[in-house]
């Protein structure tokens, strides 16, 4: 699959670590060297950390999601059917074999050859056997799904007959003018697809039906994309992971929120997630020793005194990408290139902010179209929904608003604070709303939340 053309898409900039510093020292005083399109490197220090504040220029929000879906898929894999659900067809799904394979009865009932009365012939037809022939004037009971008889040339229903037993006839008691029609409750075959006949393009998420279809086409195996695989890491000393709030700290949201959201919308494998304290030396060993495809961090993304993400990512060497986005909640998101791993595999990180709704619009925004761009989806086409009511929005950002679906319409939803998952938790979708807002009447893209699925791995 080829990777979405990067029309206005450019490098926001690129981190260059001081090598001659010892990672073992802490953070660095200059939080390493952070060059946006050429600038000179920013060199103020902040007003409350001593790091040196950052000027990068917020990306558009359409901009944005062009550069995370800027990667080229995950390799092939073969996988049998029963281990193939969820992942992206890497080639398209041809039939192997007419669909369906041979003539077949769509009801119980009889198989006739001619026209009626037909003498009965045979203890009757199963699914799965393969029937003798029949003559001119015969007639042979059938179940549906059974191998039509040769010489057959309709199907009358079971309710539709009447059999006298002393002289081994059927007679047609059908209600209507004319014989029974040539044809008749008969699954022809090849009705559904030839062989050869493309059944689905490359790039259609496996789901239940398309396993089915599969096997009936004739496949064992399927070629599809490997699931990219995510380690979540969620920073933050104030953070409880069981309990009431107390004594200044506050529940984990979104240690349960994010994986579910990153495997229903992404349709990633989260196989690791964590509690990382607000400490540079803790966050730079988990991002340096990460082996997922993609490292998801929530928190530390702003300027804040225990904000370290930038400062472990100038110490790894890592190529930033997108450094804050003009949407809101969750303008200061940010994607960046990770050193490979040691086999040479690429890594990739999506630092997304603490706030949960803020989370959520970043997780929307830049992590579901690089995870599925990485598995091999293609991008969805744009749900466009006219307003019930107008949607408040940012004076110069795009805005993601929680709203909910009122006969066709969306209506906006309250408790939408970047901190707030009130709305959220009663949502259809989230609106993207253009700075200034929408009135009522107008159309805006609307982003669809996770359906309820099975719980990913811890």
């Amino acid at each position: 699959m080829t990777a979405v053309p990067m029309s206005g898409c450019t490098e926001v900039g690129t981190f260059r670590a001081d090598a001659e510093r010892d990672a073992s020292a802490g953070p660095p005083s200059e939080a390493g060297t952070f060059r946006a399109g050429g600038a000179e490197p920013v060199g103020a220090p902040g007003p409350s950390s001593g790091r040196p504040a950052r000027r990068a220029e917020a990306v558009d929000w359409g901009r944005a999601r062009c550069l995370a879906r800027d990667v080229p898929p995950l390799a092939v894999v073969s996988r049998p059917l029963g281990e193939a659900l969820g992942p992206a067809l890497a080639r398209p799904l041809a039939a192997l074999t007419d669909l369906p394979p041979f003539d077949s009865s769509a009801m119980d009932g009889w198989a006739v050859a001619g026209a009626g009365p037909w003498r009965l012939r045979g203890r009757g037809v199963l699914a799965g056997a393969q029937p003798p022939p029949l003559g001119d004037g015969d007639a042979v009971p059938i179940a549906t799904g059974a191998r039509l008889p040769s010489g057959a040339g309709a199907v009358l229903r079971r309710e539709h007959g009447e059999v006298d037993s002393r002289n081994g006839m059927l007679f047609d008691r059908t209600v209507g003018p004319g014989p029974l029609a040539p044809g008749r409750d008969i699954r022809p075959r090849g009705q559904e697809s030839r062989a050869g006949d493309v059944l689905l393009a490359a790039g259609t998420s496996v789901t239940p039906a398309v396993l089915g279809l599969a096997a009936a086409a004739g496949y064992d195996r399927l070629a599809v994309h490997r699931r990219p695989v995510v380690e979540l890491l969620v920073l933050g000393d104030e953070l409880l992971e069981s309990g009431l709030p107390r004594d200044g700290r506050v529940r984990d949201a979104l240690g349960p929120l994010l994986p579910h959201w990153l495997s229903g919308q992404g349709g990633a494998d989260v196989t690791g997630r964590r509690l990382v304290s607000d400490a540079f030396r803790p966050l730079y060993e988990a991002l340096r020793d990460a082996t997922a495809d993609v490292v998801v961090t929530t928190g530390s993304t702003a300027a804040g005194p225990v904000d370290f993400l930038h400062e472990a990512l100038a110490r790894l060497g890592a190529r930033l990408l997108v450094d804050s986005v003009a949407v809101r909640p969750g303008h200061p998101m940010l994607l960046a290139e990770l050193p490979p791993r040691a086999d040479g595999r690429p890594r990739r990180l999506v630092g997304l902010p603490g706030n949960p709704l803020a989370a959520v619009a970043g997780a929307v925004t830049l992590a579901v179209p690089l995870l599925r761009r990485l598995g091999g989806h293609p991008d969805a086409e744009p749900i466009r929904t006219p307003c019930a009511a107008a949607l408040p929005g940012h004076p110069k950002d795009t805005r993601l608003l929680p709203v909910r679906r009122v006969g066709g319409e969306v209506a906006p939803l309250p408790f939408d604070g970047p901190a707030m998952l009130r709305g959220l938790a009663v949502a259809d979708g989230l609106a993207v709303v253009p700075p200034g807002g929408a009135a009522a009447g107008g159309v805006v893209e609307v982003l669809p939340v996770p359906l309820p699925g099975p719980c990913p791995a811890p």
